[in-house]
């Protein structure tokens, strides 16, 4: 009798239009302890007990009041619609603001320490950088002078060009002078040439010369 009274509560249900909400969550409003029972009514079997805070997952919701929910271990069963609560009850609220409190002060301890690390990494990069700064400005003196090394073999090239044209031009001229110094020689020679030639000839001149102005000068006293 009992299993037909059931069946027939079971029949009327099902002729009605239950609202349907798969994969929603619910949970079991604060400070109850409720009942998970086989079937929609406090008739049915109870299956477990349910404390406040427990998560459900929605299979179907009627209007008959009662909800087919499953927990975590898989278990299904109905549930009086009332006691359900789209939120997790205060007390579970407060252990996960806890949990995320934590988890923020070891987030904030994890990105202090890594601050640290980025400063100390920071002042090493400035160092760094001030050292490179300053390496580049010597390479940047040493390159300037490199280039004036680099311009200096074309002005030597114009240089040695020009004391070329100068010594070629003195060379000319000591040829010149070479020329002129070596007629002005030869002229000289000459010249004592001529003169030892004219003092010559007048030496002999006068070795002919005065022993005939003796011989006559003598005739000369004779006669007297």
């Amino acid at each position: 009798m009992r299993n037909r009274q059931q069946f027939i509560i079971a029949l009327g249900l099902a002729c009605l239009l239950p609202l349907q909400a798969y994969a929603a969550s619910k949970y079991v409003s604060d400070h109850l302890v409720i009942t998970m029972r086989s079937g929609q009514g406090n008739q049915f079997e109870i299956i477990k007990t349910l404390i406040s805070g427990t998560k459900l997952e929605i299979l179907e919701e009627t209007e008959t009041g009662y909800t087919l929910v499953r927990i975590e271990d898989g278990t299904e069963g109905w549930v009086r619609t009332q006691y359900l609560a789209d939120e997790p009850v205060a007390a579970d609220k407060l252990a996960a603001a806890v949990t995320r409190l934590a988890k923020t002060k070891e987030t904030n301890k994890l990105l202090r320490e890594e601050l640290g690390t980025l400063k100390k990494a920071k002042t090493k990069l400035d160092a760094q950088y001030a050292k490179l700064k300053s390496e580049h400005a010597s390479a940047s003196k040493e390159l300037t002078h490199l280039n004036e090394v680099a311009a200096r073999p074309k002005q030597l090239e114009a240089e040695n060009i020009e004391l070329r044209k100068n010594f070629e031009q003195i060379r000319d001229e000591l040829v010149l002078v070479k020329q002129e110094n070596q007629v002005l020689k030869d002229r000289s020679e000459r010249r004592w040439f001529i003169t030892g030639a004219g003092v010559l000839i007048f030496g002999m001149v006068l070795g002919l010369v005065i022993p005939k102005f003796r011989f006559r000068k003598k005739d000369g006293w004779g006669s007297y």
